[in-house]
C-alpha cells in the first residue's frame, strides 16, 4: 500500500497486535525501530523480521511508565541520529475494572503508565521527525486505542478515561502540528483476537461449558459483522494510516470494531 520506504517507530512491538503491525510494515519494505520493555523479546522479533524482510530494523527497550527509561530511549535515538517518518504508539491499557472511583494513588499510577509516560515518548518521536511539506514529505502518527474512546463500556471504568484522553490529545496535536506536515490519528479497536484475548475467550468458554467456536458466536452476536478483528486486520489499517491514503486526514478517531459502536 505504501509508495516509499519509511523509518517507523512501533511501540508495544512484541505484543500480539504489535508483532502483526511490525510484520506487515517490514514486509512492505519499511525500516523499523522496535520498542518494548523486554530486550529478549525484542531481539527475537528482530530475528524473525530479518527472515522475511531485507530491510534492517533496530530495537530499543523502553518502559513507557518510567520517565528515566523514556529519557534513555531519547538519548539512544539521538545518539544514533535516527530520523523518523512515522510512529505507531500503543500505550499500555489499564486492566478492566468496575471501580469508577479508585484511590488517587491508583489514578496517578494509571496516568503515568498509560498516558504521561507514553506522551513523553511521543514527544521524543516528534523531535526525531523532519517533515517538509514543500517537498511533499509528511510524517504520520497512529495512536492505537480502544472502542471505549467512543462509548463508555462496563467494567472498563479507568480505561474509558484514558482512551478518551488519547483521542483528545490526538486532536490537539493535529492542530498543533498539522501545518508542519505531521498527521495524528487514533485507531480505536474493538474486540481483537490477539493471543491474550483468545485466551480470555477460551477461559470464558470453559466456564460456560461451551466450545471456543460457540463462545465466539455468542460474544459477537451484537457486532454487525459477527466477528472479532484480527491483529493482521489492524496491521493493514495502520499501514493505510501511515501511507499517502491519509494525506488529507488528521485528528480522526477511526473505529475498527466491526460496526459495534452505535453512534453517528
Amino acid at each position: 500500500m505504501s509508495r516509499e520506504a519509511k523509518t517507523i517507530l512501533v511501540t508495544g512491538a512484541t505484543g500480539g497486535v504489535g508483532t502483526a503491525v511490525c510484520t506487515r510494515l517490514a514486509g512492505a519494505g519499511h525500516s523499523l525501530v522496535l520498542a518494548a520493555r523486554d530486550p529478549a523479546k525484542l531481539k527475537s522479533l528482530q530475528g524473525k523480521l530479518a527472515e522475511t524482510s531485507p530491510v534492517p530494523c533496530r530495537w530499543v527497550s523502553v518502559d513507557m511508565g518510567s520517565d528515566a527509561s523514556v529519557e534513555e530511549f531519547a538519548a539512544e535515538l539521538n545518539a544514533g541520529n535516527v530520523i523518523l517518518d512515522g510512529a505507531v504508539l500503543m500505550p499500555p491499557q489499564p486492566h478492566s475494572t468496575s471501580d469508577a472511583l479508585p484511590p488517587s494513588d491508583v489514578w496517578r499510577e494509571i496516568f503515568q503508565r498509560s498516558f504521561v509516560g507514553p506522551l513523553a515518548l511521543l514527544k521524543v518521536a516528534l523531535s526525531r521527525m523532519r517533515p517538509d511539506v514543500a517537498r511533499g514529505k509528511r510524517c504520520k502518527i497512529v495512536i492505537v486505542s480502544g472502542i471505549s474512546s467512543a462509548q463508555v463500556l462496563g467494567h472498563y471504568a479507568t480505561s474509558n478515561v484514558i482512551r478518551c484522553a488519547w483521542v483528545a490529545e490526538a486532536k490537539t496535536l493535529a492542530f498543533a502540528w498539522g501545518e508542519a506536515g505531521v498527521h495524528v490519528n487514533t485507531l480505536s479497536l474493538g474486540g481483537t483476537l490477539s493471543p491474550w484475548y483468545e485466551e480470555g475467550v477460551e477461559r470464558r468458554a470453559a466456564q460456560a461449558g461451551v466450545t471456543y467456536e460457540e463462545r465466539i458466536i455468542e460474544e459477537t452476536a451484537n457486532i454487525p459483522l459477527r466477528k472479532y478483528g484480527t491483529p493482521q486486520e489492524v496491521a493493514l489499517a495502520v499501514e493505510g494510516l501511515l501511507s499517502p491514503f491519509s494525506d488529507h486526514m488528521t485528528g480522526l478517531n477511526i473505529l475498527h470494531d466491526g460496526g459495534f459502536t452505535r453512534a453517528y
